[in-house]
């Protein structure tokens, strides 16, 4: 059923972009997606909405202002989700002038091309515009043992990715706070699922196990994340966008703290039931340097978001994991060409 939201998507042809995308077309709401299709954007993740009368895919980069201006001019948005970075730590180690880059002066010129278009729209639309900027648990650092991230604990970022990433965090409430801009800002644990990029941790242990490869694990495997079902997640962003509170932050967990090593197990246990080799697949996992600056452990309390806005994961990590390593199985179509590309060799490493 249609409804009368016009939705610009920054980073739309990625992970958790392109689930966002899929969720708000299947609701009926006009989209526009934007993605410079970077190695992590990918056109196939979109095969669900190719065609459909309400989206529009437009291939530019955000530190264009010139083609910001014009795409916000022309779409006329009701609301922006801003999902565009750089996000692989690894990659941000040794290459941390692109996480910069786009994701602080890329930022800065969606913002300024957003703050733009809002400031001439007429008050009744001015007052219902929004602007979402999404971003990661990771500016917060480490956590020990015990606790939680809540929306107000201290920014301490420990990898180039996170800086970056804190940095276009303060951007945007920088925009809020200075031109009224009406911004919310969301913070996220780890994605998981469906269409997820062969570099990360889950679908990369997925595609090595079921071709037999080794499985390295950083360290002694004992770093702690909280893992999100992206779906659930995209549903979490549309409702952060729609309800909430401007000038707030909201953060989005799934209340799944696993072990690395214990994630990793847990995959070759559900292929070894799905296609049994004879052998258990954990003999094929290794311990291999670990990541500089690794942080110990994430874990998001969503209280806010669950409470105030209403929203529930719908997936823990046991009914997530299987329809994961089910949906990696079933579509070879589109992961083979990114193993191709990407064979999933060691990344982050400092050279002495």
């Amino acid at each position: 059923m249609p409804n009368n939201r016009r939705s610009i998507v920054t980073g739309g042809a990625g992970f958790i972009g392109s689930a966002l995308v899929r969720h708000l077309v299947a609701k009926g709401e006009e989209v526009l997606t934007i993605d410079a299709l970077t190695y992590a954007g990918n056109m196939a993740s979109l095969k669900a909405v190719e065609g459909k009368a309400n989206h529009r895919f437009l291939r530019a980069d955000i530190r264009d202002a010139a083609a910001m201006n014009a795409a916000i001019r022309d779409f006329a948005p009701t609301r922006i989700l801003h999902l565009a970075a750089e996000s692989h730590v690894d990659r941000s180690i040794t290459g941390a002038g692109d996480f910069i880059s786009t994701n602080v002066v890329g930022t800065f010129t969606l913002l300024d091309a957003a703050r733009g278009f809002w400031q001439g729209l007429p008050a009744a639309e001015k007052e219902a515009f929004r602007f979402l900027h999404v971003s990661t648990d990771e500016v917060y650092g480490s956590l020990g043992a015990e606790g939680l991230f809540r929306e107000d604990t201290p920014y301490d970022p420990s990898s180039p990715y996170s800086a970056s990433k804190a940095a276009s965090d303060h951007l945007a409430k920088a925009w809020a706070r200075t031109y009224g801009l009406p911004v919310v800002v969301s913070n996220c644990s780890n994605n998981y699922g469906p269409y997820h990029f062969p570099e990360k941790l889950i679908p990369l242990t997925i595609l090595n196990a079921l071709q037999g490869r080794e499985l390295p694990v950083y360290g002694a495997g004992d770093n702690i994340r909280d893992w999100l079902y992206v779906e659930d997640h995209a549903r979490a962003l549309d409702l952060i966008c729609a309800k909430g509170r401007i000038g707030e932050t909201y953060n989005v967990g799934g209340r799944n703290e696993r072990r690395n090593i214990d994630v990793v197990r847990r995959i070759c246990a559900e292929l070894d039931a799905a296609v049994p080799t004879g052998k258990p697949r954990e003999e094929l996992i290794r311990h291999v340097t670990d990541r500089p600056g690794h942080d110990a452990r994430y874990a998001i309390d969503a209280t806010r978001l669950e409470t105030e806005l209403g929203w529930k994961a719908q997936e823990d990590f046991d009914s997530g994991i299987a329809k994961t390593v089910r949906w990696y199985l079933d579509n070879e179509w589109w992961w083979g060409p990114l193993r191709a590309a990407y064979d999933g060799e060691r990344l982050g490493l400092v050279k002495a």
